[in-house]
């Protein structure tokens, strides 16, 4: 496989695009903006020991006439802020209070990955009469998300060390789970914005302190307040079943997409079909009326 990026990867990645910061409850939160203030607003949340630069080739691709379109680093993440502890509650206050600061309109529509998929259904949970919809992108609701399994299991994400080669420190560069299939260009473009350099030399950006029992688990889903609709990679992390089930337990009519031929990080080996899936849904939402599930 050729690592030379195509024309669509560098187009996107030369889109014009803002930064911003917010304030949540004293810590800076830092986000990237693409497409004008006002809405559709839509807001991308990264994984676990990710930040939301692994959206920077996507997020372009999502803006479509006045659609706005910003993704977020959370605290303990990228370029935030450290947090005195992390959990799902104020990470979802985050995004509220960047959808405030960053223009996103009335009823923005969250979309997260992997962790960020918890993260957006915990705020779908709490606020979702505010939003238009959520949209979990393979995340496993079950006791720990892969990326807290790999810490606690000693297999990534360890503590913070200083490396005095920044190339030594890139090439160490991993997803987790590990995944075949990963454009090089998309690989190395995430590991170049995933570490900071430090006096001595470079490290990772992430705080190792946000594995604490970061997980969403079936027990704690219920009815939103919104739409709701559930990607799963075929070679990922989210089964046919699980999917069933957390529609079901959110007690909504949500489709569940399978994203074919991808692992669970799909915006690293299957970023245009994932496009292609979030431009249907998002077209879809903007222009029709939600049907919610019966009760029981």
């Amino acid at each position: 496989m050729s690592e030379q990026p195509p024309s669509w990867f560098t187009t996107a990645l030369a889109a014009p695009c803002d930064t911003g910061r917010a304030d949540a409850d004293g810590v800076s939160i830092a986000y990237r903006t693409w497409g004008e203030p006002g809405g559709p607003g839509v807001l991308l949340v990264h994984g676990g020991a990710a930040h939301g630069r692994w959206w920077d080739h996507v997020a372009p691709l999502l803006v479509e006439g006045a659609r706005r379109v910003v993704a977020v680093d959370l605290s303990g993440h990228g370029d935030s802020g450290r947090a005195p502890s992390y959990d799902l509650d104020r990470w979802a206050a985050e995004l509220k209070v960047v959808i405030g600061h960053a223009g996103l309109g009335e009823r923005p529509t969250l979309i997260g990955h992997s962790m960020g998929g918890f993260v957006t259904l915990a705020a779908a949970l709490r606020y979702g009469e505010e939003l238009a919809g959520a949209v979990a992108v393979d995340s496993p609701v079950r006791e720990r998300s892969p990326e807290e399994l790999a810490a606690r299991q000693q297999r990534a994400f360890g503590p913070a060390r200083v490396h005095a080669d920044r190339e030594a420190l890139l090439a160490r560069f991993r997803t987790v789970p590990e995944q075949r299939g990963d454009l090089p260009y998309v690989h190395r473009y995430i590991a170049e914005h995933s570490i900071r350099p430090v006096e001595g030399g470079w490290s990772w950006k992430f705080d190792p302190r946000i594995f604490g029992g970061i997980g969403l688990t079936p027990g704690d889903l219920g009815r939103p307040g919104c739409r709701i609709a559930l990607f799963r990679a075929e070679h990922g992390l989210v089964p046919a079943d699980m999917g069933e089930m957390v529609v079901d337990r959110m007690g909504r009519a949500a489709p569940v997409v399978e994203i074919p031929g991808a692992g669970h990080h799909v915006m690293v080996d299957q970023p245009l079909a994932l496009v292609t899936a979030l431009r249907t849904l998002l077209a879809d939402w903007e222009h029709s009326v939600p049907v919610a599930a019966p009760a029981f």
